[in-house]
């Protein structure tokens, strides 16, 4: 099926870095934006994390995040390269950005005092570490520092491992899904308006926002959340199982569920057990509930096991490591890995059934298109040659 996207005919203007905003605009890209990545003279930071580095030197950590881009590289803070934004902006629908906050401002691209008069249909989005206000408003975040801050490290872990940073940049990349959602809420609302407005997506809120069910469980009850490892707070069986061979992680999350594991597993009469009746009595009696389910599963094959209870109606996983979740076959049903062209990377999580997104191109060579986007906008051959003369625009040396 061929589409150019649901987003064709959205025009982004990306001026973030790192992760939150780049993941927000290749997510706008994959479903047809086109998505214009102005990078500042040193590039975005993520091409230099690395190792690994393909063979023409880009970092995979870069290239997670910035495909179906073009690059232009600019200096921004100077009157042309301001002039530049500004014309590359006349028939724009979306600025994002993550600068520090008042840096736009300092610049004379500040929303609320230039943008937003000079083009009242443009959507503005923030990605910032803490907000623009508060008593940390405006202070620099990484993933892991909002971890910190918004508590979700203190509730990752067990006992016997302490406190331990998610293993994934989780924060980073769902303020890049709300600053997405966001962007989208404003484009619908300008059909009914006719107007612009800025939307702000930050870490610190989505940290919070993360904190489920750990907010609501101390908000009911007072009662701080404890580390539980791999175990879940309000259900059982909810945990990691040791097999035979790959550990099977068990959701169940009704008794329905919970009669079918104890059949499939050879065992039907521990679903009437009293002590085990409904999901209360289970996180009641979880101690001897693992104790029962640690024997059954000790000498089955994880992957084979969980594969069959799934099939029986049971939430079950493996725990697969990563090359084996990206070979698995459903993976690749799923189109959730695609290559092209020497590139390869995740595939696009949302699926729409007339205009479905795709990865049309691969991640940018820093600056690569920027000579294409001038003249695009109207810039003579004469003036692009300025702009680099005069270190304006950089171009990746050929």
């Amino acid at each position: 099926m061929s589409s150019k996207g649901a987003l064709a005919g959205l025009k982004v203007i990306d001026l973030s870095r790192v992760l939150g905003g780049p993941f927000c605009t290749q997510m706008l890209g994959d479903h047809g934006a086109d998505v214009i990545k102005i990078e500042p003279p040193q590039g975005d930071e993520t091409r230099g994390w690395g190792p690994p580095y393909n063979e023409e030197g880009l970092a995979a950590y870069f290239s997670g995040t910035n495909r179906n881009k073009r690059s232009i590289a600019l200096d921004i803070r100077s009157e042309e390269g301001k002039k530049i934004v500004l014309k590359l902006l006349e028939d724009a629908d979306v600025l994002i950005e993550n600068f520090k906050t008042g840096s736009l401002e300092k610049w004379g691209l500040g929303y609320e005092e230039v943008l937003s008069k000079k083009f009242p249909r443009l959507i503005h989005c923030r990605v910032t570490g803490f907000g623009a206000d508060g008593p940390f408003g405006g202070y620099p975040g990484y993933d892991a520092v909002i971890q910190a801050w918004a508590g979700l490290i203190s509730v990752n872990g067990s006992p016997e491992s302490g406190q331990v940073r998610i293993g994934i940049p989780l924060v980073d990349l769902g303020t890049g899904m709300n600053a997405a959602i966001g962007i989208l809420m404003a484009v619908n609302e300008r059909h009914v308006s006719g107007k612009g407005q800025s939307v702000e997506a930050s870490l610190y809120d989505t940290g919070i926002q993360l904190q489920h069910p750990h907010a609501p469980n101390y908000l009911m009850s007072g009662n701080a959340p404890k580390l539980t490892g791999n175990s879940h707070p309000n259900i059982a069986p909810y945990d990691l199982y040791p097999t035979r061979t790959t550990p099977v992680f068990l959701g169940v999350g009704n008794h329905g569920q919970f009669t079918k594991l104890c059949a499939a597993l050879g065992e039907p009469e521990l679903s009437n057990d009293p002590r085990f009746a409904d999901n209360s009595l289970r996180v009641a009696n979880r101690s001897a509930l693992n104790d029962a389910l640690v024997k059954l599963f000790a000498d089955t094959d994880g992957v084979e096991v969980a594969t069959k209870l799934l099939a029986a109606g049971v939430p079950a996983g493996a725990a697969m490591s990563a090359p084996e979740a990206l070979n698995h076959p459903h993976t690749r049903h799923r189109d959730m890995v695609v290559e092209m062209d020497g590139y390869s990377g995740t595939g696009v999580a949302v699926k729409l059934s007339r205009t479905p997104g795709s990865a049309k191109t691969a991640p940018p060579a820093f600056g690569a298109q920027g000579r294409q986007i001038l003249k695009e906008h109207g810039f003579e051959e004469s003036e692009v040659e300025s702009f680099i003369r005069d270190g304006v625009m950089w171009e990746q040396p050929k």
